[in-house]
């Protein structure tokens, strides 16, 4: 009983299971029927492709015609690589048996893909049936292909174990016709492979042969393209002994060869690096990426031929673009290209529908390569062509008339030939081009080309001719002017010699025409430029002085008139330029030279002399008052105001007049004159008018002297620097030194500072003698650094000039000294005054901070003079002020006196709240140094604790014995 009732729960169990698997498959398997008279049968549509569990899989079969489901289970070749499975099951409905081969291809282009595309491989590692005969590996070289035989009314379930991970075609063939079918493309083939081949040898030997660059691209691309071929035919695996299912490198490096010599060729034939530098970086770079796809092809090539197929599509266009626009401007090489470009871009969309599915019949693969056959055979025969097209004018001996025939060619010279028998002018019909005329225009009798002839030309043009007939010998080489037919003038050069007749007399004169319009009207220009102000386009400083020496020299020789000179100094333009920008300040200038050229006659000469000068000689008048006159109405001309955007600009003026008097001098000397009394007005406050005195040359010849010595004496070191003690009011224990120079003259004695600083400021030797004063401070503060007992807190302050604050090789000579000098920044101060930083505060800050980034102290003299100290007293980093002796002097006034405590109280309270150290200068006096120490102001110099003196004097003074 027990027995019966557990064959029974057992029968159940296995009807279950079988029932279950009957379900799951049939809806899994569609069983295909083999039919008969059919050669081949895609099975793609139904493969289902099953994972493989440690080196299995199991599965049920198809239903047979008795309906019933087998479980089978198939064991991979090597069980530890754990492939996947591809599974179908295929019916013979016929009454015989039937014998069919399976096939699997390594490779099919179409349906491959673009960007990650399938380079093909072994796809079938065996094949197993539910029942009957195992099928039969058949050798192929480009395909795994199963032999299988079905019996009659037989339904067979087949599992083939996967090489990869997919099976991407499976087809089922006739035996014969698969044969038929592989022979089918076996002449196709050769003859493809023969053509390329051909091809690649013939491109290459015209490379030995013309040597031009553009058959080694060509042939390049031949080999390129064969190494193809003979990849997609399937004979490079079998050279290599692999087999074609292990030539996925190959087949992606062959791929990007095809990338790389095709843009190499288009890059080489079409020229580009003659069109612009930067398409040969572009070249370098793009090869260089190219060769590295190259070699990329044997570590990933899926991603390599990716990359090698999108490239050749870029290529396409991009030299579809290139193509297109070096053949609308006339570019043979790119014209002659335009065919063979546009059937490579229909070879590409053919590709394009082939490698993504779209076109997948049989000769899809093989009309890829054969188009690829036919655009290199098209691309040397366009090479070729061209090639030769270029030889031409080099091919067979030339004569001597023929090689002289193609050199005036080529050097784009005109032909001038006159018929002196016949008078008839022939010349080039490309100079009746150049000059805007129909051809044929210019040729006739001599008289009609004369009439073209500027009127300044023709005698000259006129009496060389008849010089060379008369002479029947010689040359001319000399320029002419001949007007085109818009009325201009075009320059030509014209040489022309004459060619004598049996008779020893002059027949003909034949020559050539050189146009140099471009080359004169360049010359020209430089000339101009080179004696005229570009701004204002009048005459610069050079040209002035050449018109004035000529005038002179007419006064003097020709007793002509005699010419007065003006210089005109704007004044102030400089705070003007400054204000404004010096844009609108160029603007300003234009005007001015405009007002002034009005009031002027032709005779006259109006100049600009520099930035804000002008000058003026005057020809035009001779008496004194009407020359006064003249200066006189300049001066009012500057006068009126300037209207600049919404607001008046008013302008003054300081005017130098000399009037030659026939002495001995040259241009140089009279505009100097002009000079000294423009100067002598200005400093009688400007906007004035001043004639030149003889004292006035006396004053400028001092003046010059002092230039000289001043020079001489910085460079001969002759300045020195006095040291002024800064002490501390509380113990009078000396806390720093201010730094100035002094000059002794060998001759004048001691100059004063407030002569000779405005002095080097004027002359330009302003920073040589700020950085002598720096540099000669910097080696006293380290001599004093080495001093025994000399606190850590001492310093010495050097005074910067307005000049020196805004030169731009201030900063860099300061930190060039730091760096020679080094540890003494933190014992040094830089002075300057409120209105040396008010006069440009952007760059005060900008400078004041640089110089505190180098460890060096920054003083604020005569804090309080100016009008805007305490609101932009916060934007500066200073670290001391210095009250100015105005507010320190006990005055006589009372009401003055009555008003200075406060002042300094509010001083002191202001340092003291923002932390900033007080010194106050021209303590004289022990009640002042009384009154400053009740206000709490601790740090003072003056005379009552030492005048400036000598370094060795204040050292002894630090040492206690001064």
């Amino acid at each position: 009983m027990r027995t019966t009732l557990s064959r029974l729960l057992i029968t159940i169990a296995v009807m279950v299971v079988t029932l279950a698997g009957m379900v799951s498959q049939a809806a899994a398997f569609e069983v295909i029927a083999v039919p008969e008279g059919i050669n081949a049968l895609n099975l793609a549509a139904g493969v289902d492709i099953l994972e493989g569990e440690d080196g299995r899989v199991q599965l049920s079969t198809a239903p047979g015609d008795d309906g019933i489901i087998r479980r089978i289970e198939v064991v991979a070749v090597d069980p530890e690589a754990d492939p996947n499975f591809a599974a179908f099951a295929l019916r013979n409905e016929g009454d015989a048996q039937i014998e069919r081969l399976l096939v699997a291809p390594f490779f099919r282009l179409p349906g491959s893909g673009v960007f990650l595309p399938d380079l093909g491989g072994a796809r079938v590692n065996a094949l197993t049936p539910s029942q009957g005969l195992r099928p039969a590996r058949v050798p192929d070289r480009e395909a795994d292909v199963f032999e299988i035989v079905l019996d009659p009314g037989a339904t067979v379930t087949l599992v083939a174990e996967l090489a990869g991970d997919d099976l991407p075609e499976l087809y089922l063939w006739e035996p014969d016709a698969y044969r038929d079918y592989v022979n089918s493309f076996t002449l196709f083939r050769g003859t493809v492979l023969g053509i390329s081949s051909l091809a690649a040898v013939f491109l290459t030997i015209m490379f030995v042969v013309k040597g031009r660059g553009v058959f080694p691209a060509t042939a390049a691309l031949a080999w390129a393209v064969l190494a193809y071929l003979l990849v997609d035919f399937g004979i490079l695996g079998q050279l290599l002994g692999t087999g074609n299912q292990a030539v996925q490198t190959w087949r992606a490096a062959a791929e990007a060869g095809l990338a790389i010599t095709l843009f190499a060729f288009l890059f080489i034939y079409l020229n580009l690096h003659r069109w612009h530098i930067r398409f040969t970086h572009l070249a370098l770079g793009l090869s260089a990426i190219f060769l590295a796809l190259l070699g990329y092809a044997f570590i990933d090539p899926v991603i390599a031929a990716g990359i090698a197929r999108t490239s050749l599509a870029l290529i396409g266009l991009l030299g579809l673009f290139l193509i297109a626009l070096l053949s609308i401007r006339g570019y043979d090489r790119a014209i002659l290209l335009v065919p063979t470009w546009v059937i490579y871009l229909a070879w590409l969309a053919y590709a394009w529908m082939v490698v993504t599915g779209q076109v997948s019949n049989d000769v899809a693969q093989s009309a890829v390569a054969g188009g690829l056959v036919l655009i290199v055979m098209l691309l040397g025969f366009t090479a070729i062509q061209h090639a030769f097209s270029d030889g031409q004018v080099s091919i067979g001996a030339l004569s001597e008339v023929e090689r002289r025939a193609l050199a005036l060619t080529g050097s784009g010279d005109f032909v001038f030939d006159w018929n002196i028998d016949r008078d008839r002018v022939n010349v080039s019909d490309e100079l009746a081009t150049r000059l805007g005329e129909r051809k044929g225009a210019l040729r006739g009798a001599i008289k009609r080309w004369l009439d073209r002839i500027h009127p300044e030309d023709r005698d000259r043009f006129r009496t060389a001719l008849d010089t060379l007939v008369e002479l029947k010998r010689g040359k001319v080489n000399s320029d002419i002017r001949v007007a085109g037919f818009d009325g201009n003038y075009r320059t030509f050069k014209m040489r022309v010699k004459p060619v004598l007749g049996s008779d020893s007399q002059v027949i003909r004169i034949v020559g050539t025409l050189h146009d140099v319009t471009d080359e004169r009207a360049a010359r020209e220009r430089l000339l101009h430029d080179a004696v005229h102000d570009s701004l204002t386009g009048l005459p610069n400083r050079q040209l002035l002085l050449d018109r004035l020496e000529r005038a002179l020299m007419r006064s003097r020789e020709f007793d002509e008139v005699k010419p007065a000179v003006f210089l005109i100094d704007i004044d102030k333009f400089t705070d003007i330029d400054e204000r404004i920008g010096h844009m609108a300040a160029d603007s300003v200038v234009l005007g001015i030279s405009r007002r002034l050229s009005r009031l002027l006659r032709p005779l006259d000469t109006l100049a600009r002399v520099s930035g804000d000068q002008f000058a003026v000689i005057l020809l035009s008048e001779q008496s004194a008052s009407q020359i006064a006159e003249v200066a006189e109405q300049l001066r009012k001309a500057l006068r009126t105001p300037f209207n600049f955007g919404d607001r008046d600009l008013s302008l003054t003026a300081s005017i130098g007049i000399t009037i030659y008097d026939n002495r001995p001098v040259s241009a140089e000397d009279v505009l100097r004159d002009a000079e000294l009394a423009m100067h002598y007005a200005k400093r009688h406050g400007g906007d004035r008018i001043e004639a030149f005195r003889a004292a006035t040359r006396s004053i400028a010849v001092y003046a010059q002297a002092m230039e000289d010595d001043l020079e001489q004496a910085l460079d001969n070191g002759d300045l020195q620097l006095l040291y002024q003690p800064i002490v501390d009011m509380h113990n009078e224990a000396v806390v720093g030194a201010e730094a100035l120079m002094r000059w002794n003259h060998p001759e004048r004695g001691p100059v004063s500072p407030s002569a000779f600083i405005p002095l080097a400021e004027r002359t330009g030797q302003i920073e040589k003698l700020g950085r002598l004063a720096f540099e000669q401070a910097a080696e006293q503060t380290r001599t004093w650094m080495n001093e025994p007992g000399l606190g850590e807190r001492f310093f010495v302050s050097v005074n910067l000039s307005a000049g020196q604050l805004t030169s731009e090789s201030l900063l860099a000579d300061i930190r060039g000294l730091m760096r020679e000098y080094r540890g003494v920044a933190r014992h040094m101060k830089l002075e300057v005054t409120e209105s040396q930083i008010m006069s440009n505060p952007e760059h005060a800050v900008y400078m004041l901070k640089a110089f505190k980034e180098l460890g060096l102290g920054l003083a604020l003299d005569d804090f309080g003079t100016g009008y805007s100290s305490l609101a932009y007293l916060h934007r500066f980093p200073f670290d001391t002020l210095k009250l100015p002796s105005a507010f320190v002097q006990i005055h006589d006034d009372a009401s003055m006196s009555h008003t200075q405590v406060p002042i300094i109280s509010s001083v002191v309270a202001l340092a003291r709240d923002l932390d900033i150290g007080l010194i106050a200068e021209g303590v004289e006096t022990a009640e002042e140094a009384e009154r400053l120490k009740s206000l709490n102001c601790r740090y003072a110099q003056g005379y009552i604790y030492g005048a400036p003196m000598p370094a060795d004097e204040l050292r002894r003074k630090l040492n206690g014995k001064g």
